[in-house]
This record gives C-alpha cells, sequence and structure tokens, in this order.
C-alpha cells in the first residue's frame, strides 16, 4: 500500500470551530496549500491555517470537478459541515475524485448533536434534508407519532416547515428549532405547535426537530402504495387504489431505481413508487399539458417533488429518457410501436407492465403476452353500494394488466472446434 498522502483532504467541521477539531484535524488544515469551504467554515479557521482560502462558487456541484483539477498536486483540504458523507461534500468529491483520493476526518454531525440533546435514538429518527431540496419532500415521512429532524437551509426553514404540517394536516405537531449544535452559541431557540407557530427566524445554522401528530380530521396515507383515490387531484384518469396496489405489486420497486410512467394521467402510479423509498426515480409521460401540471402538483402534495414529468406523446416523448429499471403503461397503449419502444428500452431483467380496460387494447396485450410472455391477469373489484334499502355489489370495469420481465439475451456460442 502505498504511503503518499491523499490529494485532498476532507475535514468536517461543526459550530465549536478549531476548538472542536481534533489534532489531526488540525494539522491537515495547518499543512494544507488551499483550503475550500464555505465562507462561515473558513472563517473559523485561525491566522496558523496559513493556505489560500478559498470559498465555494454558487452553484457548488458543477464547479467541483473544475476547482479539483485546478488545484491538483497541491496539498489540498476541503471543509465540510460536521460528517462529510452525510448530506454533504462527501458524494460530489467521491463522484468526480473517486473514494481513493480521499482522506476524510468526520465531525459529529448535527443529527447526532441534535438527537443527544432530545434523547432521541438516532437510528429511529427520519431525516429529511431542505439544504438544495424542496421542504415539500417533508410530506411524504409524515406519519402520525414519527420522530423527524429537517436540516434546515436557513433561518426561513422552520417557519417553511410549521406552513407545510399545517397544509398536510400536521397542524398538531410540535417543533423546536435547534441551533448552532455542539458550539458555545447552541440553544433550543424556538418550541412551539405547528399549527400557531409564532416564531420569527433566528439563527440560519438551525436543525427542527419535529414531533408529528396528525389532525384526526386528516386522510391518513400509509407507507404502502395504495393510497386512497381522494388524495389525488384528478380529472377521472387515475388507477384506481386495488388496482394501483396491484400494479405497483407488480411493478416491484426497489432502491435507486428509475420508472417511466407512460401516459401518467393524475401521475398516481410514479408518485407511490418513488414514495417507496427516497432514492427511487420516476419520469411521467403525458401528453396532455393541463394533465401535466397536475401530475406535478399532486406529487409536491405527496411528498415527491423531484418526479419529472415530460410533456408529449409517447412513443416519441420517451427518446433521450435515461434507462428504466420499469416501465409502466397506463394510457396510450394502441398508439404504433409504443409497446416495442419500451422493451427495446429496458435492460436485462427490467420490468413492464401495462394495464388497459378496452378490448382493442386487451387484444395487444394478448398478442405480446403470446410473444413475449410473463403474466396476464384481469383485475376486478366490486365496492358495496346500496340497492334501494339493501346493499349490493357495484362492479367496477375490469381491468387486464401484462406483466414481464425483459430475459438476459442469449449467451453467445463458445469459442473452440468441436471434436
Amino acid at each position: 500500500m502505498s504511503s503518499d498522502p491523499a490529494p485532498v483532504t476532507v475535514v468536517g467541521i461543526g459550530a465549536d470551530g478549531w476548538d472542536g477539531l481534533p489534532e489531526t484535524s488540525r494539522a491537515a488544515l495547518r499543512a494544507a496549500d488551499t483550503v475550500i469551504g464555505g465562507p462561515r467554515q473558513l472563517d473559523l479557521l485561525p491566522p496558523e491555517c496559513t493556505g489560500q482560502r478559498l470559498p465555494w462558487p454558487s452553484p457548488l456541484r458543477p464547479a467541483v470537478p473544475a476547482l479539483l483539477a485546478a488545484h491538483a498536486g497541491r496539498r489540498l483540504a476541503v471543509l465540510a459541515s460536521g460528517d462529510p458523507f452525510f448530506h454533504g461534500i462527501g458524494r460530489a468529491l467521491a463522484q468526480t475524485a473517486g473514494p481513493a483520493a480521499l482522506r476524510v476526518l468526520p465531525h459529529p454531525s448535527s443529527v447526532s448533536y441534535a438527537c443527544a440533546r432530545l434523547g432521541w435514538p438516532v437510528e429511529d429518527t427520519a431525516v429529511v434534508s431542505a439544504v438544495g431540496r424542496p421542504v415539500a419532500a417533508l410530506a411524504a415521512a409524515l406519519h402520525d407519532r414519527r420522530r423527524l429532524l429537517v436540516l434546515s437551509a436557513g433561518a426561513a426553514t422552520p417557519a417553511e416547515v410549521a406552513a407545510l404540517l399545517r397544509d398536510r394536516g400536521f397542524g398538531p405537531s410540535r417543533l423546536r428549532v435547534l441551533e448552532q449544535l455542539g458550539g458555545p452559541r447552541e440553544q433550543v431557540a424556538a418550541d412551539g405547535i405547528a399549527a400557531g407557530w409564532p416564531h420569527p427566524p433566528g439563527d440560519p445554522l438551525n436543525v427542527v426537530a419535529v414531533d408529528c401528530r396528525r389532525d384526526t380530521a386528516a386522510p391518513r396515507l400509509g407507507a404502502v402504495p395504495g393510497l386512497p383515490d381522494e388524495a389525488y387531484d384528478h380529472d377521472g384518469q387515475l388507477t384506481k387504489r386495488h388496482v394501483r396496489a396491484a400494479t405497483l405489486a407488480a411493478l416491484a420497486p426497489a432502491p435507486g431505481e428509475l420508472l417511466w410512467d407512460v401516459g401518467g394521467g393524475s401521475g398516481s402510479i410514479a408518485i407511490e413508487w418513488m414514495r417507496t423509498h427516497p432514492s427511487c426515480r420516476a419520469v411521467s409521460v403525458e401528453r396532455d399539458p393541463v394533465r401535466a401540471a397536475r401530475i406535478t402538483a399532486n406529487a409536491d402534495r405527496l411528498g415527491v417533488p423531484a418526479l419529472r414529468v415530460a410533456v408529449g406523446a409517447a412513443p416519441a416523448a420517451l427518446a433521450g429518457l435515461p434507462v428504466p429499471d420499469a416501465v409502466f403503461v397506463g394510457g396510450g397503449l394502441t398508439a404504433p410501436g409504443l409497446l416495442d419502444t419500451c422493451w427495446d428500452a429496458l435492460p436485462a431483467g427490467g420490468r413492464l407492465v401495462a394495464n388497459t380496460v378496452t378490448l382493442e387494447s386487451e387484444a395487444l396485450l394478448a398478442a405480446h403476452y403470446r410473444r413475449r410472455g410473463g403474466e396476464l391477469v384481469r383485475l376486478s373489484v366490486a365496492h358495496a353500494a346500496p340497492v334501494g334499502g339493501f346493499t349490493g355489489w357495484r362492479q367496477a370495469m375490469p381491468v387486464t394488466q401484462w406483466a414481464v420481465v425483459k430475459p438476459a439475451p442469449p449467451a453467445g456460442p463458445v469459442g473452440g472446434a468441436d471434436v
């Protein structure tokens, strides 16, 4: 193993500044020719750190490769808030330079400090970052009696969190704003209920602790697919709750995977795909601009504002989209070449699920089933409804569903002559 120093040393620093750093971190900063960090972090360094101090430009992420290249061969240190690999600059540095090019000296994260002050087990506490991300993502993590920590983007974040909680039916939730965690000015600066949040903005360096409490009149949204139909704004183009749950089961989302939701309608399939895990991604393809705007609004309200909406008719609108792990086709099945285009886009092991209620599209799915295999099922749902003074079953239109996994291509011939 080489004993050469790593070209980039990443030093985690907290609100306690230089005094809170161990000697290993101090020595790395004293030895650096250049130190890159945020202005607040750079101001924490003493005069004995004689290297050039370079603040990060904005936007930060695109600037990382050029900055590393410009300082190649020099002793470079990067300052990070707390743990560099917990919602920090560590990810971008590792993706750009590679993990082997980094020497990382972490500091306790603000989450560790907050949980220590509140007496909350870290492993039982959900964390949502509002730094560079919409606060709307918090909505996907809201469940009654759940404990959350929100990493604030600035002084305005606590009020934004309180407003979102009120809007999503969690007005009774308790909020505490913990400022300057780990530093000499650490304090619980605000404590109150979201429904009547009275506190003005405080220190921009803060974490918001949320004890979630749902208003009894608010709809309950579970953690698995099959949300109530009433959770969506729609014009009738909605995969209904029980069929939606069966469809997501067939699509089988896994962390980090990407879905194409073709014929998005109200976006329910893509939204519930993304709600299964924070790293799940989706593109909803919808030709109607009004419906596309509605999908965006539904995604924002249900906590997945990162849902991408592509406006256009498939299959043409699929060109240039990133390679999917799964494809759902909920509309436009009879468009020439649509199913073949979706099939060709999938890698080996990718899943394709298509739903229809029309005989024409059902015949198309049957033909593809004969050609490619998979599973062809009919889903029927009936709801109890008044029949005069009695109760009977009201049958919804049956849905035909084709689900298939794309096989790996056949292995090529084995080299060598026959004997």
